[in-house]
């Protein structure tokens, strides 16, 4: 029988956690550790009592590869599921290839002291994941990972080239504050406020922060507001999906939402290098992170619904294109279900998705891998079986 470690415990942990479980036949003893020993303690309470499902926990710092190690051997994982902050990635990545277990993540490495995020240092892993005959997947969760799966199932069944790809990421929930953000505040203001890129032509285009903006009809939405923002997803997708000339990310905000990130930003309270305040030190957006709400416990007043998916534009037999692949999840049904908001949910099943298929060996090779570099069928219809269905919609062109 599998053994399965996730390590993470906020909203998406807690998603996770429950569909690892509501899949033991797959993941079966499954261990939740984090940091804080009892928000695993309350998430275990949670699965026993909604799905039966006994699950262990333990107590882990993620920046501690010893500790890491000792802990997956303890436990005789199979897998570890990376749900903590992607400034850890790295340490753990390295206590797997010590221990010769599965690894998975959600979103790419990032440094505390530089708001930048890329794939070099995860991708120069490879050949240590390649000799401990172990998968490294990266990025398994919806943007980054279900929005790259679209875009292999758009390779393989829909297109003879795909040219253009613009992913679209609506959240149009309403969780009553004045000022939150839907997961960790400091990964999301960071990404937010810093500059845009997209792929155009065979090289990166950098543009001011929120400078570009397009309305979108989002089904099930309606139209919205989205703007340009870099995502770590094309940094692999331009790499991997041969053809294309212009690869673009854009994320829906509401005019609140950015007058309030701008005032911040205006006041330096996004900053990330140390200050000194009555002698001592502290970093601005982490202690603006203590005074925000904690994403994790929005589910029980969020309401409606998030749309995030991908527009192709190609060729087809000689002819051109163009379709729309999405999904539309409830922030409320999420909440009945798991006990967490439609953003958690979104990204948490994709995880247990990609380790559910790594543990059946449908996505099991050696090496550290982007998700479009696996077949897409398998995952496509774990996505409509394990609650986020999708959809295909022909544009005209």
């Amino acid at each position: 029988m599998s053994k399965t470690l996730i390590i993470g415990a906020g909203g998406v942990g807690r998603v996770v956690a429950h569909k690892c479980a509501m899949n033991q036949s797959t993941f079966g003893e499954i261990t939740l550790a984090s940091r804080t020993k009892s928000k695993c303690d309350q998430i275990a309470n949670e699965i026993r009592q909604k799905w039966g499902v006994s699950i262990k926990t333990d107590a882990i710092d993620a920046d501690d590869k010893a500790a890491l190690t000792a802990l997956i051997k303890k436990t005789d994982a199979k897998i570890v599921l990376n749900i903590a902050l992607p400034y850890q990635d790295l340490s753990i990545m390295d206590a797997c290839v010590e221990a010769k277990v599965d690894y998975l993540d959600t979103a790419n490495y990032e440094s505390p002291e530089l708001a930048k995020f890329e794939y070099k240092e995860q991708w120069a892993r490879k050949e240590a994941f390649e000799n401990a005959g172990i998968t490294g997947l990266l990025g398994s969760g919806f943007d980054p990972g279900v929005t790259n799966v679209f875009a292999a199932y758009a390779q393989k069944h829909y297109f003879d080239e795909i040219h253009y790809l613009d992913i679209l990421d609506c959240n149009a929930g309403d969780h009553g504050y004045a000022f939150a953000t839907n997961f960790n505040p400091e990964i999301n203001l960071r990404e937010v406020s810093a500059k845009g890129r997209y792929w155009e032509n065979g090289k990166w285009i950098e543009t001011d922060p929120l400078s570009i903006k397009l309305v979108w009809d989002y089904p099930e939405v309606g139209d919205k507001d989205s703007y340009l923002l870099y995502h770590e997803e094309l940094e692999s997708l331009v790499k991997n999906i041969k053809g294309l000339k212009r690869a673009r990310f854009f994320m829906t905000f509401g005019q609140s939402y950015l007058t309030h990130m701008r005032c911040l930003e205006n006041v330096g309270m996004l900053g990330i290098k140390p200050i000194e305040h009555k002698g001592v030190k502290i970093t601005p957006i982490e202690f603006l992170k203590t005074l925000l709400p904690d994403p994790s416990t929005l589910g029980s007043r969020t309401k409606g619904k998030t749309n995030i998916g991908c527009v192709f534009e190609g060729i087809k037999n000689g002819e051109k294109r163009k379709i729309y692949i999405y999904n539309v999840c409830d922030h409320e049904e999420c909440y009945r279900e798991v006990f967490a908001q439609a953003v958690s949910y979104t990204t948490g099943v994709p995880a247990m998705i990609g380790a559910k298929l790594i543990l059946e060996r449908k996505w099991k090779k050696a090496g550290v891998w982007n998700m479009e570099e696996f077949d897409p069928d398998s995952f496509m219809k774990e996505l409509n079986e394990q609650g986020l269905p999708w959809k295909i919609k022909e544009l005209g062109v």
